[in-house]
């Protein structure tokens, strides 16, 4: 009641909310910081154990709105083709260098579909030039390795790639930054969200990306986090991180292994096979055996007794975060369109979330009475 009367009982458009949230980008990325600020002031940001994992959000686009370069270049050409034809139109009809008082219908609408046809379009070909740019370097570090030992390796040598875009590479014509994600429900044109959570359920870091996977957003997560948590005053960072065997490679054990980060327990393995070797194998005893790999390290480490007590919470901590974010809040698809609008719809979501928590715990510093607002 009290925000209708500081209103005077007006409603901003839908329109003007959407505005607000394009121009202010930046600044809602940062209330999410000082949200959990708030939530630390508060004494619920425990950090001691922390759990990341990701999920799909579709995006404000239709997978039926992927074109290949092919296509994409044919409907360049047609509407481009189309604006010449209503120059010329109204060169005929108004004069050279003038033209009529009313705008042609649709004529907005078209130059900024032609704007999207136009990066889908670069996209293509960026992402075709990488790939032949890396395997250029591929053969090239072959070839060094083969001179430098005199003999051919045995491996197929790697083919000429094409630097255009193949057939069979799409992009989205609606919102050329989404991609095409697979979930459990079939495929979506969506980004792919991150949330780290602590141990009583806060959003400590968020992230949205493009890749597919999860297997290289564990250091970029970690990184994160560790600056968000500074920034919000918690110089303490948590001792333990949980994910998934979706995050799972030797490389990001070996990037993470510093002082500054947490302890990894990572599963090895898909969720329901990692119950059952817990299920079937007992704790290991003793020292660790020599001339394990990393893989060995982190099982033999995740079917220890505290290895399983921690593991056991992962599932706990952030999987109901996600379904509360999804089904609670609703948000199962971003309203604006871009990999930047999504970071700041997600870090907006995530803002929601922690002062949910915050309110709903009666600490809330504002001093909210929750018996009288139940």
């Amino acid at each position: 009641m009290g925000f209708r009367v500081v209103a005077a009982n007006q409603q901003p458009d839908f329109r003007t909310i959407c505005r607000f949230r394009a121009e202010h980008e930046e600044a809602l990325e940062k209330l999410f910081v000082e949200v959990l600020r708030l939530c630390r002031e508060a004494g619920l940001v425990k950090l001691g154990v922390v759990a990341l994992d990701g999920t799909k959000v579709a995006a404000s686009a239709a997978l039926a709105a992927n074109r290949n370069h092919e296509a994409i270049e044919e409907e360049v050409r047609r509407m481009l083709a189309e604006a010449k034809a209503v120059d010329a139109e109204e060169d005929a009809r108004y004069g050279m260098d003038r033209r009529g008082y009313e705008l042609p219908e649709g004529l907005s609408r078209r130059a900024e579909r032609l704007k999207r046809l136009k990066e889908a379009k670069e996209r293509l070909e960026r992402e075709a030039e990488e790939v032949a740019q890396a395997a250029h370097e591929h053969l090239m570090q072959r070839q060094a390795e083969e001179v430098a030992t005199g003999k051919k390796k045995r491996v197929r040598k790697s083919q000429r790639v094409a630097t255009t875009p193949s057939a069979e590479a799409k992009a989205n014509t609606t919102d050329p930054d989404s991609r095409i994600m697979k979930t459990r429900q079939g495929y979506v044109q969506g980004y792919n969200v991150q949330a780290m959570v602590s141990e009583d359920q806060v959003i400590v870091a968020i992230g949205v990306t493009q890749e597919a996977n999860d297997v290289q957003q564990l250091e970029p997560m970690l990184q994160t986090m560790e600056h968000i948590l500074k920034t919000a005053g918690m110089e303490d960072g948590p001792k333990v991180a949980l994910a998934d065997a979706g995050y799972w490679s030797e490389a990001n054990v070996k990037a993470c292994s510093t002082p500054q980060m947490p302890e990894l327990l990572i599963a090895t393995t898909k969720d329901w096979k990692q119950r059952k070797l817990l299920r079937e194998k007992g704790c290991p005893r003793g020292r660790i055996p020599r001339g394990l790999s990393l893989r060995d390290r982190m099982e033999r480490k995740l079917l220890t007794k505290r290895g399983r007590a921690l593991y056991k919470i992962r599932g706990v901590l952030v999987e109901p975060v996600l379904g509360q974010v999804k089904e609670g809040q609703g948000f199962r698809r971003f309203m604006r369109r871009g990999l930047g609008a999504a970071q700041s719809e997600w870090s907006l979501v995530g803002m929601t979330h922690n002062l949910l928590k915050l309110w709903r715990s009666g600490q809330a510093p504002w001093g909210w009475d929750k018996a009288r607002w139940n």
